[in-house]
């Protein structure tokens, strides 16, 4: 990386970052005290135990759709409200989050199985922002270097993808070329990844193995430890880390202390590792949560709730830790303990914090949290923030045929009103083989999504869903498609109702003939010939079940 975009790198994370900071902060007092005297194996198990236990800010659907506005804080370009993308250079600026970009899983999740309710699924210090093109080039392929002998089969000039050279790939088909300047910034972000979740079992073993210890083959070591060396770690990187941490709570430790590469897996193995400039062990430390960091709820509809985990791990306290819900709106937030031991806080685990966002009026809301005692000099405040927004009323979405039909896969398509917002769409795939027939749930980003394993089935059938705040939309109508091409459209008209102070309103897009208004005992409670659009029926406070000839999946309304 050149210094000038270092240095500026520098001061444009100082500008956006929440709560900025002049000077790159220090490692915190005591942070690696536990590796202290260890090696090899033991040592790569004891910073495990160090980072493997993380803050994650509301579900795991809200850390991963809502990594836009975490990105702003860990991944602008130097000096400009650009992204800044390790895969390409395409000038893409960060006040959305462009349909040319994609959250990136660098360490590709397919080598876990795919699971999208794990840690690793949402942990800031392997996801980062990727042109798409190069990001599904890349695959699920490993880092590699090309070999010149053969054309990449992709090549962006930032990024490249083709056969490896001789000796690497562990048997995929090819592998992924970062960029020079960034080839250290994967093979420590591959180290962390090796060494936080080594407790996984491995799918994909193109670079792993399933062990704790060393879990990377050995020519993965080879390759990552050389890409380490010749690209140390720059002021982008460690800048990167320390906004990762005030994100989640914890650091890549081969960005604080580079040398340890080489104690695990490199020249250094049997030594034992004494990390550089901690406290001595013995003084009272609280090492998590860090002072200032905030716990974002993101948006949450009225009625609903959400809730956030702060991981809170000291080092040789002398008492009990006090916890208070201090300033702001306090009341919207709430938390189960008060005061928590010195033993929970110091035991290997830490101790994880429940914290619930339940709104009960609309608008942005802000509290923090405290902690004090325990020996610590001072108090660790740590803030929390959401937003509680009406409840959304979405159309159902209209599914249209499918494109790019081949023997293996379809691209399913679908489009929704323009003045929508819609967090993610849900497909729900049916595939019929034989006499067998099965449902899959597939979460996407944006209409037009590549299904795959179609050679699978005789033929199959979509539809589609919005979702927003949780809420979901009526389904689609449902599309056919066989191999031999769209087979039939069947129309579901969409029906919403939405459930008022004493009333039930109904928002369709077509008269609806044969309403049937059901109680939760399954007793009829109302019928109409017909409804239109906006009409309304007055009903005591409830929850009901609402069918019609055109719409036969009950849809469920809470009258207030």
């Amino acid at each position: 990386m050149k210094i000038s975009d270092i240095r500026l790198y520098a001061a444009a994370v100082f500008a956006v970052a929440a709560g900025s900071f002049s000077v790159a902060a220090d490692i915190p007092a005591g942070y690696y005290n536990s590796l202290s005297g260890k090696k090899e194996a033991e040592l790569k198990t004891a910073v495990y135990e160090r980072i493997h236990n993380f803050t994650i800010n509301g579900s795991y659907d809200d850390v991963y759709y809502g990594l836009n506005r975490t990105f702003r804080q860990t991944d602008t370009r130097p000096g400009t409200n650009q992204w800044w993308d390790m895969y390409a250079n395409l000038p893409l600026a960060n006040t959305q989050f462009s349909g040319y970009l994609e959250r990136e899983h660098s360490f590709p999740k397919s080598w876990w199985g795919g699971s999208t309710t794990i840690p690793a699924y949402v942990d800031i210090n392997h996801l980062y922002p990727a042109e798409r093109a190069a990001n599904r080039a890349k695959s699920n392929y490993p880092l590699g270097e090309v070999d010149p002998a053969n054309k990449p089969v992709f090549d962006n000039g930032v990024s490249k993808v083709g056969y490896g050279a001789r000796g690497q790939g562990g048997s995929a088909r090819y592998v992924f070329e970062p960029d020079d300047e960034y080839k250290g910034d994967f093979a420590r972000t591959y180290f962390y990844m090796a060494t936080c979740y080594q407790n996984l079992h491995w799918a994909y073993t193109y670079m792993v193995s399933n062990n704790t210890y060393p879990t990377l083959n050995t020519w993965s070591i080879d390759l990552l430890l050389r890409w380490h060396r010749n690209d140390p770690v720059s002021e982008k990187e460690e800048l990167r880390n320390e906004a990762v941490y005030r994100i989640q709570n914890n650091r890549n430790p081969f960005i604080d202390h580079p040398e340890l590469a080489e104690y695990i897996w490199g020249d250094k193995k049997g030594q034992a590792f004494k990390p550089g400039g901690d406290e001595p062990i013995g003084n009272p430390v609280l090492d998590s949560p860090v002072h200032g960091m905030t716990l974002d709820f993101g948006q949450v509809a009225l009625g609903s709730s959400a809730v956030a985990r702060l991981y809170i791990k000291g080092e040789s306290l002398r008492g009990n830790l006090d916890l208070l819900l201090y300033s702001g709106d306090r009341t919207m937030f709430s938390i189960p303990v008060t005061s928590l031991s010195a033993a929970n806080a110091n035991s290997k685990d830490g101790y994880w914090l429940q914290v619930t966002y339940k709104p009960t009026a609309l608008g942005a809301h802000s509290s923090k949290i405290v902690i004090s005692q325990g020996g610590i000099t001072g108090s660790v405040s740590v803030g929390l923030r959401a937003e509680c927004l009406p409840v959304p009323v979405l159309s159902a979405p209209t599914a249209t045929a499918p494109t790019d039909i081949r023997s293996d896969s379809y691209t399913a398509n679908w489009i929704v009103p323009a003045s929508e917002v819609v967090d993610y769409y849900v497909i729900t795939r049916t595939i019929y083989s034989g006499t067998d027939v099965r449902e899959e749930k597939i979460e996407a980003e944006a209409p037009g999504f590549e299904i795959t394993g179609f050679a699978d089935s005789d033929r199959e059938a979509y539809c589609v869903e919005s979702v927003r705040l949780g809420v979901h939309s009526p389904k689609s109508n449902v599309v056919f498609v066989a191999h031999s091409g769209v087979t039939g459209v069947e129309v579901d008209e969409p029906l919403v109702v939405q459930g008022l102070p004493g009333s039930l309103r109904f928002i369709c897009n077509a008269p609806q003939s044969g309403l049937r208004i059901y109680d939760m005992q399954g007793r009829i409670v109302l019928t109409l010939d017909c409804v239109d659009n906006n009409d309304t029926v007055e009903l005591p406070a409830g929850i009901y079940l609402i069918v019609t000839d055109r719409h036969s999946s009950p849809v469920k309304a809470v009258v207030m």
